[in-house]
Order: C-alpha cells, then structure tokens, then sequence
C-alpha cells in the first residue's frame, strides 16, 4: 500500500510508519520535523500544516491516509486537499469524544460531546469536543470512507505523556512512594504496537466505521502489583487518601504534580469502555504484564531520574510524605 502519514515522528504515528515499513509497504510522513525525523526508509515531506499549501507535494493518490491531529482546522484543509485522493481516510480520534465517563462497558454508540465551533486552535481543555469536530469533519468530506479509531490511554516505548510509565519508573527508583488509595478503580491502557499494527491490518481490509480501541481494563491495586512485581520492589508504598491528596495539590491524570491514572469521581467509565467491536475486527490486547515489561525497559534506557511530564516531581512527594497524617 501507498500510505501517508500527517505526522510519522512521534510515538503512534511514527510507530505506524515503522511497523508499516516492515510490513513493505511505502511510507511518507508529512511533518515539521522539529521534534524528530520520520523512521529511516519512509519518504520525508517537511510542512508546516499550518502554513500555506502544506499537501503541494503530496497532492496524488494514495491508497491510505493516516490522520492523527486533534486541530480542527488542520483536519478539514487535509481533508479538502487529500480526501478525494485517498482510498482509505484512517482517523485516530479518542475516547474523550464521549459525554459520560460514568458507565463502565459502553460503546461506541454512547452519546458525545458537542462538537468544538471556535474561530481559534481549540485550546487544551477543549480537546474532547475539538476531536468530536474532526470526526464530524471526517463524515463531512469522506461520508462512510473513513475508519475512526477512539482510543483512550496509549502506552508503550516512545511515550512522552508519562502517564503510563511513571509508574514503572517511579517504582523502579525505589524508597516510600504516595499511592493514590483506589485499588478497586478501573485502568485501561492499549499497548502502542497492538493498536498501530490493527490500524495497518484495517486498512489492508478496507475497514471502515467507529472503533473504541482501548486495552484491557485492569485494576488500579492489581496494575500496582504487577507493576512492583516487574521491577522487584522492596521499597514501601504508601497508599493515601484520594481526598487528602487534592487538599494538598496533587493533580489528577497527567500534568506536572500529578499522579496518573487517578481520576476524580464520577469517571467510572473512563477507563473500562468496551473494545468489542474492534476486538470482533482482530484488533490485539496483550496482557498488561508485557506492556509494563516494554515500558519499564523504555524507561531505564531513558533514565529513570529524568525531568517528566507527569507523576510527582521528587522533591514534591517528599514534601507531602513529611505531611502525611501518621508520620
């Protein structure tokens, strides 16, 4: 297949052009390139997809296009220079899309969030309701010609969220470490590689549709358990209260301070949405056990110490340990 890649740098979309070109195939990645080249053997088109003319050189007819922007703007002129080109339009959307987070197994026909309308570049906490736009937008220009994935947490080597391998880091680093108290709470993470090789084994069918692609849905006690068996922890964990965590600033998922996975209540459902149709279309779920190995693996090449998106800074968990109502 002739592929094209609106991206092909950064974890998902690079990890499609690789796995794409062991597969054979031939592989462009339209891209800056200001944070990283596209993987050794695919074609390379720099391009401010904000700029003028951003497709000028990719203006021909491909067999797939691989759209990953969460920018509305940015998805519809794709679609209006590329969509009449592309055989297959893939779009990688998120489970964000949806209105309530609160009933565990829903599908893809749960109700979403208004679409994003703005004369501007949806700003970060608009992120659900601007990807809600571009799928309305995919529909728009492509009518049934699309394969929508929605997954949730992605996670894998190459992640430069931290929300999932912070965890593994942390653990790995040893010493007392502050545990949000929810081990009966739901975590759902699909596997980087399982969800790049069943968007390539989609489009060599010419799958089309709307598809939760998200992974198992694991405890949060048990992926802690797992996750301290995988790096032999000896250290101690100290699981707090969620309530006295918020008190003292702790943020919820993602971001600086925070401690991922741990969401506010009311978000049920966030992380055990139903992937049975996809799973039905052949799409792979490892066990969680692996995902953790490959990330815990990414993370000691990396370094466990460095500067991160998410998770707790040191010198943060310290201070709140000091705090803790039973020192």
């Amino acid at each position: 297949m002739r592929i094209l890649i609106l991206g092909g740098t950064v974890f998902l979309s690079r990890r499609i052009a690789e796995i794409a070109l062991d597969l054979g195939h031939e592989v462009t990645c339209l891209a800056r390139g200001t944070s990283s080249m596209p993987p050794q053997g695919a074609a390379f088109v720099r391009a401010d997809r904000d700029g003028p003319t951003p497709y000028a050189a990719v203006d021909q007819d491909w067999d797939v296009v691989v759209e990953v922007s969460w920018q509305p703007r940015q998805v519809e002129e794709a679609l209006r220079s590329l969509g009449g080109r592309a055989g297959l339009w893939i779009y990688v959307s998120s489970c964000s899309v949806y209105a309530d987070n609160s009933v565990p197994g829903a599908d893809e026909g749960a109700a979403l969030l208004p679409s994003y309308n703005g004369d501007i570049p949806a700003p970060g906490e608009s992120y659900g309701e601007a990807k809600v736009a571009c799928e309305e937008l995919c529909h728009r220009y492509r009518g049934a010609g699309v394969l929508i994935a929605r997954p949730g947490l992605i996670s894998g080597p190459g992640d430069l969220s931290d929300r999932f391998g912070y965890w593994p880091a942390r653990l790995a680093r040893g010493g007392t470490v502050i545990v949000p108290a929810m081990r009966e709470r739901s975590t759902q993470t699909i596997d980087v590689d399982d969800l790049a090789g069943w968007l390539l084994t989609a489009a060599a069918r010419n799958l089309t549709g709307v598809f939760n692609t998200v992974g198992p849905s694991t405890g949060f006690g048990d992926l802690m358990d797992r996750t301290a068996s995988q790096v032999g922890f000896e250290g101690v964990i100290r699981w707090v209260d969620p309530d006295w965590l918020t008190e003292h600033g702790v943020a919820y998922w993602a971001g600086p301070d925070s401690l991922p996975h741990w969401l506010p209540e009311g978000y049920a459902g966030f992380a055990s949405r139903s992937a049975a149709a996809a799973l039905a279309e052949g799409l792979s779920q490892r066990p969680v056990d692996e995902t953790i190995q490959r990330v815990l693996e990414d993370e000691r090449r990396r370094g466990l110490g460095r500067e991160r998106k998410s998770g707790l800074i040191p010198d943060t968990e310290d201070k709140l340990l000091a705090q803790l109502p039973d020192n």
